[in-house]
């Protein structure tokens, strides 16, 4: 069965049910550690999450690199960089696809933030964002907000991606990140 990228992304974002599309992990809960990973970045360096602590950290897992929802959810945290900083935070989006894939979509989309290659799958499954659609295995849209100890402090299950960068800053500030 042939199935176009527009549904694969629908689907993944929840806005289109499909009968192969499930979630295959329960997301871990606000106030538990995060789930600790390597992995490799688009620009070559490898991305260990506990080696971030004391620094807030917005994780955030996407479909596919190259989509319009994608496309438009990492523009917006583009954007929005020099806010994430002022706030101490780091973005680092994850998907399944590879290096190479996020090298060709960070340079289409002059991203300035890391992606990380979750090629194995195991991160994606790890925070409960790993879906299933028939034999194809993809990231769910969630992102996890990690305080600078380590700790889940909020989760965005339903994400629109057109305005999520702005969501995400807006709880940072609830939360205590913006700059003093």
């Amino acid at each position: 069965m042939n199935i176009s990228p527009g549904i694969l992304a629908l689907a993944a974002m929840g806005l289109v049910s499909w009968p192969g599309f499930a979630r295959a992990t329960a997301m871990p809960a606000v106030g538990s550690p995060a789930p600790d990973f390597t992995l490799p970045a688009h620009d070559g360096s490898k991305v260990q999450l506990s080696a971030l602590h004391g620094t807030w950290v917005v994780l955030y897992f996407y479909p596919r690199d190259k989509t319009p929802g994608c496309s438009i959810e990492a523009h917006s945290f583009a954007v929005d960089q020099p806010e994430y900083t002022k706030r101490k935070a780091v973005v680092l989006g994850v998907s399944v696809d590879s290096v190479d894939s996020h090298q060709e979509f960070c340079a289409q989309e002059g991203l300035t933030f890391k992606l990380l290659a979750d090629t194995d799958k195991k991160v994606s499954a790890a925070y409960g964002s790993l879906t299933n659609l028939l034999v194809t295995k993809l990231a769910a849209r969630h992102t996890f907000i990690i305080d600078p100890q380590g700790k889940i402090v909020q989760v965005f299950a339903d994400v629109k991606p057109a305005v999520h960068s702005r969501q995400v800053l807006a709880a940072l500030d609830a939360l205590g990140a913006a700059a003093k």
